[in-house]
């Protein structure tokens, strides 16, 4: 609906935009347009030429960068031969020239400079010359060649002057044809005389083809110089160019041999293009790698990306021109076209629809709203005042109350939002939004909001309020809670009533969720008539109601209340033909006897709830401090116990089965024992439970069967261990794998093993419960049904499954011996399991007379205190070696 009142209005302002000036919008809009796009090329273009110029200079930064790498190893290589040849003549201890010239010019010196020479393709090798400058020896043959170089400008520098440790230099060459790049170094006497020098040169061809395999494309060269500006090799070779010294110029020049690393723009001195430089000095010697490329080349692919958008905003920029000329021609058909479409959004809006102007008068009304008040269309049009509408809508019935005084308060608050809901005579419930416009009229919906207001009341009872007994539920009366709490303070004092339904799982497991549904309501109806007006009954959830009762601190008031529930619920129940006994257990907290923290009296009355179930059931019981105190202690037994196991605090002691047949040890109960180290022995009757409620009965249940296991590995004979199996371990659908763990872990044979299951475990799932079982005895250990007849079990999982044992609860083998005592109940157990071929076990023997009445009825095995209680797996030892012996 608001995206329709959006859309409406939208199209309303933009058809009044159009007929005010579209032809002016129009063009001014195309030309912003143009210069847009033609500006947005021109800023493309040139962020596109500084990139491709910034590419240009990247590459021959890199370029320059491997080329020093490269000639910084090569020349620190060609310094290392010359430095060892001067460190070889020098060794000699030669103190003049004429000495030097004798011995350094003989056959054994030139082998030793062509050993040190191998391995680099020079043009003249290494070349020793005397203080005349005459060659007295070379590494490329013997005997030498007459040459001088004493007209040599390097040669004259190393030998005037004593600081001149090496020279480079390009001369025409004697060795050979061309030029030649000469390194020459000083070899001198022990106190520093001139004895000659050391040389060795390369053509500048040797240094142009490795420039030639940078590749670095056209209108580019790549050059070295020395740093005082003489060219020793270029790419391209120009060969009347070697030599010339080109530090000159201005100070950009003159940077390419002063610093370290250059990159920069110039006009070349050779041929005058502006050209992109980078240039680096070599570490070790005093050359400079310098690459240039024209930028004419380097924008090259510039210029063509220029040609390519310039051409596409010129033909966008003429497109756009004939898209705008077709959408000019088109304006008029398209707003009779619109104008048609706004009319028909209008009338098909379930919401009524006005707008009206500064003025006050309509400008637009949608059909729906004259159909919502029944109008006529001839009052309500465009035109009509509002005052003159509301008149109309009083005048036929549709509006009650003052027209002027209505319309006075709409039109003082034109300006803001308004929204109010209003009830017709039907009883239809409609919402009525004025929202100022944007030319300083308004715009009116009217609204069919009766189902979802009624829905948003279900909603909302439906969060207070239990779904099946329509009872508040915890939140509403939580809420109830905290008034009464802040109530206090008054003097008035309330009390909580926790009320728990008696055996509700066993009434949902037996007869259904149905019938237990029916129970839930039943038992909500009578704690509705238990209680006054004043008072509230709640559900909690499941099987849980409270009642909170005002206005009373008396505990004689609150226990014949208390009293009256129990009569009310003890009475049976007939839910779908079903008569259901029940009963409850009830817990009362008093506020302010038993605290004024709302939290603290829903804590204490639960406990005293608890405290009735554990008393018997079916009573009720008030909260005593007392009942704080065995909370805690609980939550201590349940801290301890987490911690118990990885302590080592516990230990499997073994109960004996006896052959009633045979009177020998044919199997023993593994059973857990728990020694606290300040309580001592605690009862498993008082940590099972515990263990079974937080779970940890898993984990525990897990240590004792491999405890067991492994136990029972060391017994002779084919003695079998008999291990309890919680519901909570069997509800985890890994039982048969940590069966077969344990077996595999202490070798001990499945068929020694005994797991003891209760009825309880087959109630909640029982398909679920036989598959498991089924996967037991797949690995082939026997399953025993533990306290038999004690449950609510049917019979038919005899049936359904075939046991190999039932043991038969002690609470029918008790009275056994006496009159009217259950043997007949122990007679029909035994005569049943042997007609599904089970073992029968009677637990709990501790007289001769049991033993000798259970062996006549046919009982296969018996435990108890006659024979032995559980004792620990040592003293077990000695009682298997006793038998053992005896046998």
């Amino acid at each position: 609906m608001g995206t329709s009142i959006r859309w409406t209005t939208r199209m309303r302002a933009l058809l009044r935009r159009w007929q005010g000036a579209p032809l002016t919008w129009l063009i001014a809009g195309g030309f912003v347009l143009m210069v847009a796009m033609a500006i947005g090329t021109a800023l493309t273009v040139d962020r596109f030429r500084q990139n491709a110029i910034e590419s240009g200079r990247d590459s021959l930064e890199n370029s320059v960068r491997m080329l020093a790498r490269h000639f910084d190893r090569e020349f620190e290589d060609f310094a290392v031969l010359q430095k060892s040849v001067i460190a070889e003549l020098e060794s000699h201890g030669i103190a003049s020239a004429d000495i030097f010239r004798s011995e350094m010019g003989t056959l054994a010196m030139h082998e030793v400079l062509r050993a040190k020479a191998s391995g680099w393709s020079d043009v003249a090798g290494a070349n020793l010359f005397d203080s005349r400058g005459v060659l007295i020896n070379s590494s490329r043959r013997w005997p030498v060649a007459d040459i001088s170089v004493a007209d040599r400008g390097y040669f004259n520098r190393l030998k005037n002057d004593p600081a001149s440790q090496e020279e480079i230099e390009v001369v025409p060459g004697r060795f050979g044809n061309g030029s030649a790049i000469v390194f020459a170094r000083r070899v001198s006497g022990p106190h520093g005389e001139f004895l000659g020098l050391v040389s060795r040169a390369i053509s500048p061809e040797q240094l142009e083809s490795f420039f030639a395999s940078a590749g670095l494309g056209e209108e580019s060269s790549i050059a070295m110089h020395h740093q005082n500006g003489q060219l020793l090799a270029r790419v391209p070779h120009v060969d009347a160019m070697i030599g010339q010294n080109f530090r000159n110029g201005t100070r950009e020049q003159m940077a390419v041999f002063e610093r370290t690393f250059v990159t920069t723009q110039l006009a070349s001195p050779i041929d005058g293009k502006d050209r992109i430089v980078a240039a680096r000095l070599l570490t070790g010697v005093p050359l400079v790698v310098v690459a240039t490329k024209s930028l004419d080349a380097t924008l090259a692919t510039w210029h063509t990306q220029t040609k390519f958008f310039v051409t596409i905003a010129v033909l966008s920029i003429g497109l756009l021109v004939l898209t705008l000329f077709l959408i000019f021609r088109q304006m008029t058909r398209r707003l009779a076209a619109e104008k048609q479409q706004l009319d028909t959004a209008m009338n098909t809006m379930t919401q009524g629809l006005l707008m009206f102007d500064q003025d006050e008068r309509l400008i637009v009304c949608n059909r729906r709203y004259i159909e919502m008040y029944g109008l006529s269309a001839d009052v309500v049009k465009p035109g009509a005042y509002f005052r003159d509408v509301i008149q109309h809508r009083h005048d036929t019935g549709s509006f009650h109350g003052d027209v002027a005084s209505y319309c006075d308060d709409i039109l003082s608050n034109a300006g803001r939002t308004q929204s109010a809901i209003v009830q017709t005579a039907d009883g239809r419930l409609i919402e009525v939004k004025n929202q100022p416009g944007a030319a300083g009229g308004w715009l009116a919906t009217h609204d069919d909001v009766t189902e979802r207001i009624r829905a948003d009341e279900r909603i909302a009872h439906m969060a207070h309020y239990d779904a099946l007994t329509d009872l508040p539920n915890r939140v509403l009366m939580r809420g109830h809670l905290e008034r009464r709490v802040a109530e206090l303070s008054q003097g008035k004092p309330f009390a909580i009533l926790y009320i728990d339904v008696d055996e509700f799982k066993g009434v949902n497991d037996s007869l259904g969720h149905e019938v237990g549904d029916e129970l839930l309501r039943q038992v909500a109806n009578r704690l509705r008539a238990c209680v006054s007006g004043n008072d509230l009954v709640a559900r909690l959830g499941g099987d849980e109601f409270a009642i909170v009762k005002a206005g009373t601190s008396d505990q004689a008031e609150l226990t014949a209340l208390a009293e009256t529930i129990l009569n009310a619920l003890r009475a049976p129940v007939n839910c779908k033909g079903q008569e259901v006994p029940t009963d409850a257990s009830i817990g009362i907290a008093i506020a302010p006897d038993h605290g004024d923290n709302l939290d603290d009296l829903l804590k204490r009355a639960d406990l005293a709830m608890y405290a009735a179930k554990s008393e018997g059931r079916r009573t009720f019981r008030v909260f005593t401090p007392e009942y704080d105190a065995k909370a805690r202690l609980r939550r201590q037994l349940e801290l301890d116990l987490r911690q118990a196991l990885t302590r080592g605090e516990f230990e499997v002691h073994y109960q004996p089965l006896v052959d009633l047949a045979a009177n020998v040890v044919t199997g023993c109960e593994a059973l857990l024992r728990w020694h606290h180290p300040e309580r001592g022995m605690v009862s498993p009757a008082d940590f099972i439970p515990v263990a079974e409620d937080t779970g940890l009965i898993g984990e525990i249940g897990e240590w004792v069967l491999k405890q067991a296991c492994t136990e029972a590995a060391s017994w002779p004979g084919d003695i079998h261990i008999a291990v309890n199996v919680s519901p909570v371990q069997f509800r985890s659908k890994t039982l048969a794998l940590k069966v077969a763990a344990a077996l595999a872990e202490s070798g001990l044979a499945p068929g020694r093993l005994e797991l003891e299951v209760t009825e309880t475990v087959l109630i909640r799932d029982d398909e679920e419960a036989l598959t498991i079982l089924q996967q037991l005895r797949e690995l082939g250990v026997r399953i025993a049904l533990d306290d038999f007849g004690t449950g609510y079990s049917s019979l038919s999982y005899l049936h359904r499954f075939p046991f190999d044992k039932i043991k038969i609860d002690r609470s029918f083998i008790s009275d056994i011996g006496e009159p009217e005592d259950s043997s007949p109940i122990v007679q029909a157990v035994v005569h049943m399991a042997a007609a599904r071929r089970m073992a029968t076990t009677a637990e709990g023997v501790e007289t001769e007379a049991q033993r000798e009445v259970l062996r006549q009825l046919g009982c296969s095995q018996m435990q108890g205190w006659l024979f032995s209680p559980a004792v620990p797996a040592a003293k077990l030892k000695q009682l298997l070696s006793a038998q053992a012996a005896a046998a």
